[in-house]
């Protein structure tokens, strides 16, 4: 027999029938085993990173890098998505700045530069200032745990970032830039992805021998926004602070991160599968496979969207199992009430 644990125990005994919540469940027992104690009271916090990037000089992009800097701003005003989901959600949110490319800072001041480097013709960043970025991650976990939140997400914002982010991936798991790179916020332009697919490979074949570890693929050829984001996932993995992913710029990062800590994945919660190619790779990267993503919306926003949905998911998964009737005694019951009328 089985031995069950105590996140096993608690949906196991709800009044349902067996596994009839599916995926629901087995997020939540995932979510109680990857606090120290489990707890009912979901306190989230999410994060935006925010950086531009250098590489858009290559034609990658259609549209201005200016976009990074105004849709920043207007998520600090509540004028943009992930403003909207959060605050209709009542959930706290930040822009971190870690690259922006003006002297400006939008949110908490955490610019390593204004942008990274192209870096089809240099390393997007260097060894310093990738730690900074990677470090301005791991501070804004400790400090969310600091101020009692139990449960983070993550988004990112920046034009451009589905490049590099396909460059990390490509470096990382020598998949063909093909088969990762999606059109991004260009649909409309075909001879921007095949662009973006030729930087990609000629940038990764540059850099090949350098490219030994996750930290080196992201200082190479990543952006400032997934330094951060890895150094923020590994912190949670550090602390076993549970972490819900968004799209495919965090699951490039997440798969950075489950490179650089083994405890990574036991605490990432799933939100959407993104209408990115490399997205499912970038999952698979962390050990997580596709039919464990529950919300198939099409999202292809980033900002962490589809994260906030999932927080939604998380928060009425735990109401239920701390305060859904028990199996045991809706049986009693019914035996019961099946005595009572026999007798």
């Amino acid at each position: 027999m089985v031995q069950m644990d105590e996140a096993a125990r608690l949906t196991s005994r709800m009044a349902v029938p067996k596994k009839s919540l599916g995926l629901l469940e087995l997020q939540i027992q995932k979510l109680m085993r990857a606090w120290k104690t489990i707890q009912f009271d979901l306190r989230p916090f999410h994060f935006i990173f925010a950086s531009d990037n250098g590489i858009v000089e290559e034609g990658v992009v259609r549209q201005s890098q200016d976009i990074t800097f105004l849709q920043a701003r207007n998520m600090m005003l509540g004028l943009s998505t992930i403003s909207c989901f959060c605050q209709s959600n009542n959930i706290p949110w930040l822009v971190v700045d870690v690259g922006i490319n003006r002297e400006e800072s939008v949110g908490l001041n955490r610019k390593v530069r204004q942008g990274t480097r192209n870096f089809l013709k240099e390393p997007a960043m260097t060894a310093e200032e990738f730690q900074r970025a990677y470090d301005a991650g791991c501070e804004q976990v400790d400090e969310a745990v600091r101020q009692g939140h139990n449960i983070l997400s993550f988004g990112e914002m920046g034009i451009g970032n589905t490049t590099s982010s396909s460059a990390v991936l490509h470096a990382l798991s020598g998949i063909s830039a093909e088969f990762i790179v999606g059109y991004g916020a260009n649909p409309a332009f075909p001879e921007v992805i095949q662009r973006k697919r030729q930087v990609i490979a000629d940038a990764v074949r540059k850099y090949k021998e350098f490219l030994r570890t996750p930290q080196d693929i992201i200082r190479y050829v990543g952006g400032f926004d997934i330094a951060a984001l890895c150094g923020a996932m590994v912190r949670c993995g550090e602390l076993r602070i549970p972490f819900v992913l968004d799209g495919f710029i965090t699951a490039v990062a997440f798969a950075c991160a489950a490179k650089i800590h083994p405890d990574v994945p036991r605490v990432m919660i799933p939100s959407h599968l993104s209408k990115e190619p490399g997205m499912k790779y970038a999952l698979a990267m962390g050990g997580i496979n596709e039919d464990e993503v529950p919300i198939r919306a099409g999202l292809a926003l980033g900002e962490g969207t589809g994260a906030i949905l999932e927080l939604n998911i998380l928060r009425t998964m735990l109401y239920t199992v701390a305060h859904i009737d028990q199996m045991d005694h809706l049986e009693a019951e019914a035996m019961e009430a099946c005595r009572a009328k026999s007798s």
